[in-house]
């Protein structure tokens, strides 16, 4: 792929992430404590040294979701098995709810606006899915 499609990829992959991350999500979180909650929820119990890896936060911004998350009764601290200095988190049955909720919205939201799409767009969207499948995870451990 020629610089110039690689600079439209990238810059449709961002566009799409921040539009769908604005969506309202109608739960009283942002979009990055939405996305915890979703990592949480998804993972199971998660080390907070992960999760700010995973989800790009300094720890002091990773502090004040994960507080926030805590206080709302979403997510819970747990001692970390393997080293008793940190902690995990997990995801509470109320956290599980909202994380579903939040899932079945945003799903709502794109089917909406695959319904508007020719056939055409669609199927190629479909076919497109194994390689942006395959530009994430390569995205994802090629992390530095």
């Amino acid at each position: 792929m020629d610089a110039e499609n690689v600079t439209r990829l990238r810059r449709v992959i961002g566009r799409l992430a921040r539009l769908l991350n604005a969506a309202p999500v109608s739960e009283n979180l942002t979009p990055t404590q939405a996305s915890v909650l979703g990592l949480v929820a998804y993972r199971g119990p998660i080390g907070m040294t992960e999760l700010a890896d995973i989800e790009g936060l300094n720890p002091t911004m990773l502090s004040r979701v994960v507080a926030k998350l805590v206080d709302d009764g979403l997510a819970t601290r747990l001692p970390n098995p393997a080293d008793q200095r940190a902690v995990q988190l997990e995801a509470t049955d109320a956290g599980h709810e909202v994380h579903l909720r939040i899932i079945k919205s945003r799903t709502e939201t794109v089917a909406r606006i695959l319904d508007g799409l020719s056939p055409d767009v669609t199927d190629a969207l479909h076919d497109a899915l194994p390689a942006l499948e395959a530009l994430a995870e390569g995205l994802r451990t090629k992390k530095t």
